[in-house]
């Protein structure tokens, strides 16, 4: 059973926000705001954005981006996981099927 959310203070480029989330999320929470912070700020010192919902924007859209990356490399890799192992499996009916004595009427 969930316990009745709290209230967790984070900041984000020196202003803080208030959000409410599960007690069990809330090193979670604390993790993506601090990753968002950083993502924020290395915008922020490149000169090119000014303002906080511009900045909040730019960095949303980089780590959506980096997310959709991410899965596509592992959807890639399972995909060549799953080719690897239907080759084995292959190469092992036609071993078996190989040592199969032939039936004869």
């Amino acid at each position: 059973m969930s316990q009745e959310p709290q209230t967790v203070s984070i900041r984000l480029l020196e202003k803080e926000f208030t959000v409410n989330c599960p007690p069990e999320a809330r090193a979670e929470l604390e993790a993506a705001a601090r990753y968002l912070d950083e993502k924020m700020a290395d915008i922020r010192r490149t000169g090119k954005l000014i303002g906080l919902e511009r900045i909040a924007v730019m960095a949303a859209l980089n780590i959506s981006h980096e997310l959709i990356k991410e899965r596509r490399e592992q959807s890639g890799d399972l995909n060549a996981d799953v080719q690897q192992l239907c080759l084995k499996i292959d190469n092992a009916l036609g071993s078996a099927k190989r040592r199969e004595p032939e039936e004869t009427d």
